[in-house]
């Protein structure tokens, strides 16, 4: 394809994940999933490789990118089948993010597969919000292998049942299954028509060239890097179990356009749920990458052919089963992007800004007076300020892309009050440029509910850049006394619960004060 084809062909594609997106989104019946937008969808060609992807959640589409061509190619396909797994270390990231796989066949060949990936905020764990402080991956909810939910246009409701037996709200949650089959269904007609109308030889080569395009952009950009080997150390704070200022170190080779990304050094796998599958760590990496490549850079598979990543099988970021993985997903993943930032920094002083936020500040919540009720959500915050500017406030960084839970929506469907949601003023570093602020979101419950906190910078903020102060470390209050970063608890009608989410580091050095 010539170049004008090519971009066309490209947007064709993505358009197939944006359409898939738009249908999840008016068809499902959680807060979590229409309001906050926690979903992802993809197109694979017919080995499981990524083909396109829509502007969701880098930790999703970055974990199917790695996992997809292991679940693809062990089962058999046929019209009308659809596969469903949320097993963290068979192609998942954490048990609520439960994945939709749909094959897509043009004149009896298969020609690629659509997927949707949605996070269910009660998917069976003993704790309302499924995002529990867990030891074992067991205690996190229902797993689910890799299986065909339909078969040729059959549901299996033997397997529907069992799925939906151990989920407080089944009604709701069929919906919301139903709704990820749905978009599967409309991704898979609209693959179909582009296929048909191109010709399968005319598809199959455009693939082709798409990821030779991807292949050379991002080998360029690596390129561009100065060679050698950078390294970096962060922590995280905790994993909630008394296991304090957690390694995760990484080193880079820059060298003839491909990097080279190692984790070795970074702590063994915890007791607690930060642990990662090997998946959601390609996920942190792949993300940083994207950045540093040009915008119009074909999110597929070559985009990710000049990184290789090594990580110690049994550490914190390549964990084995069935350490818990809950928290991997969201914090450690976030902590992986900072160290990664942080090594490169050296080599690209004038584009890597300081650390964002590092937290998604996981607020899961739910009782069962009146009507069990389940809810999740996560919060933004502060971004790192660069050598461009200062940081974004308030809002949702790096490896999530979800929107907040509008109070209206979060306050119609549980018994909850927002009292407070406001810009954290001055939680952002000082320097040059200014690190984002965090915010703050104070709850008031109406009604008894437990509540499960998973945050992180709480001990130590966001780190800056270049002279760059670091941001404020986030603060989480009940009732006004202060609450540790991962924590479990008992509210009482009329409880208030108040997070402060933390600031970016700031970049360069301070002004001086006249």
């Amino acid at each position: 394809m010539d170049k004008v084809e090519l971009a066309i062909f490209e947007r064709r594609l993505a358009a197939v994940c944006d359409e898939m997106g738009a249908v999840l989104a008016r068809a499902a019946f959680s807060p979590n999933i229409k309001d906050r937008l926690d979903y992802s969808c993809a197109v694979f060609d017919a080995g499981g490789h990524l083909a396109a992807q829509a502007a969701h959640i880098p930790v999703h589409l970055g974990s199917m990118a790695q996992a997809m061509a292991s679940v693809v190619e062990s089962t058999d396909w046929h019209p009308g089948d659809v596969l469903v797994f949320n097993d963290p270390y068979l192609g998942g990231t954490h048990l609520p993010d439960v994945t939709v796989v749909s094959p897509v066949f043009v004149g009896g060949a298969k020609v690629g597969f659509v997927a949707s990936r949605a996070h269910h905020a009660d998917i069976g764990a003993r704790v309302p919000g499924s995002m529990p402080l867990a030891r074992h991956l067991d205690e996190e909810g229902v797993i689910i292998p890799p299986g065909k939910l339909v078969r040729g246009g059959v549901l299996d409701e033997g397997m529907w049942r069992e799925i939906l037996a151990d989920l407080g709200d089944p009604d709701l949650a069929a919906g919301d299954f139903q709704a990820q089959m749905a978009a599967n269904r409309v991704g898979a007609a609209r693959l179909a028509e582009l296929v048909e109308a191109l010709g399968a030889a005319r598809y199959l080569e455009g693939l082709g060239d798409l990821d030779a395009y991807a292949r050379r952009l991002a080998s360029a950009a690596i390129a561009r890097l100065p060679e050698g080997r950078y390294a970096f150390t962060d922590h995280l704070d905790d994993d909630g179990f008394g296991h304090t200022d957690i390694p995760i170190t990484v080193t880079v080779d820059i060298h003839d356009g491909r990097a080279v990304v190692d984790f070795a050094g970074t702590a063994d796998q915890v007791e607690g749920n930060l642990n990662c599958p090997l998946a959601v760590t390609a996920a942190a990496v792949f993300y940083v990458f994207r950045c540093l490549m040009p915008e119009q850079t074909p999110a597929c598979h070559g985009a990710f052919a000049p990184i290789e990543l090594r990580a110690p099988e049994g550490c914190l970021v390549n964990a084995r089963r069935p350490a818990a993985c809950g928290a991997g997903n969201v914090e450690t993943s976030q902590r992986i992007v900072d160290a990664l930032l942080g090594a490169l920094a050296p080599a690209l002083p004038e584009a890597i800004p300081a650390a964002s936020q590092g937290t998604m500040n996981n607020v899961a919540m739910g009782g069962g007076e009146g009507g069990r009720w389940s809810y999740y959500e996560t919060l933004g915050g502060g971004t790192g300020a660069g050598p461009q500017g200062h940081g974004a406030s308030a809002i949702h960084c790096h490896m999530t892309n979800t929107l907040n839970t509008p109070i209206e929506s979060l306050e119609l469907h549980y018994p909850l009050r927002v009292l407070r949601y406001q810009i954290r003023r001055g939680s952002g570093g000082l320097g040059r440029h200014r690190g984002g602020d965090g915010l703050v979101r104070e709850y008031q419950f109406l009604a008894p509910a437990q509540v499960t906190l998973i945050g992180e910078r709480r001990r130590r903020g966001p780190w800056g850049l270049k002279g760059g102060e670091a941001g404020k470390p986030g603060q989480d209050l009940l009732n006004g006394d202060p609450l540790p970063g991962k924590a479990r608890f008992q509210a009482r009608a009329g409880d208030r619960l108040t997070i402060e989410t933390p600031g970016g580091g700031g970049w360069g050095e301070p002004y001086p004060v006249p």
